[in-house]
């Protein structure tokens, strides 16, 4: 796989693949967490004391942003065409890979039914703090977990 190159000085890179119909070399990955909400419930011991016990609730709804230099490759904007359009209504599915630096796979991370939330450029600064044309798509997923 020819994918990772983002910079030796750095630990790690990323890849992106959606539904098998695009891949991209990103630069940042954050939001990579599963999280639920805890629930209170409260009752009313025996002796009259109040109780309160915490409760696993429901999983949150994960927010990935994916951040790419920016290029002439059009995956991210036209996937968030159609989803204005309205032709991505159930989300994509995919996976995140994490590579060290020697370019070995360390991790991935599966999402599926993934919404874009937002898509902006914005200027990034390397490694060598030279500034660079960027771009970030913000995922909403139905499903994030390790693979």
């Amino acid at each position: 796989m020819a994918l990772p190159e983002i910079g030796s000085s750095v630990g790690h890179s990323f890849s992106l693949e959606v539904d098998g119909v695009f891949s991209s070399r990103l630069s940042e990955v954050t939001g990579l967490k599963t999280e639920r909400d805890v629930v209170e419930h409260t009752e009313t011991g025996p002796s009259g004391a109040v109780i309160v016990r915490t409760l696993p609730g429901p999983w949150k709804s994960p927010t990935v942003s994916l951040t790419r230099v920016l290029t002439s490759d059009t995956n991210f904007s036209t996937w968030v065409k159609e989803s204005q359009l309205g032709h991505v209504v159930d989300g994509r599915s995919g996976v995140v890979t994490v590579f060290d630096q020697a370019g070995a796979i360390t991790k991935k991370y599966l999402f599926t039914k993934a919404w874009p939330r937002s898509l902006e450029v914005i200027t990034t600064v390397d490694t060598s703090g030279t500034p660079t044309l960027s771009e970030r798509l913000v995922l909403v997923c139905e499903r994030l977990e390790p693979g």
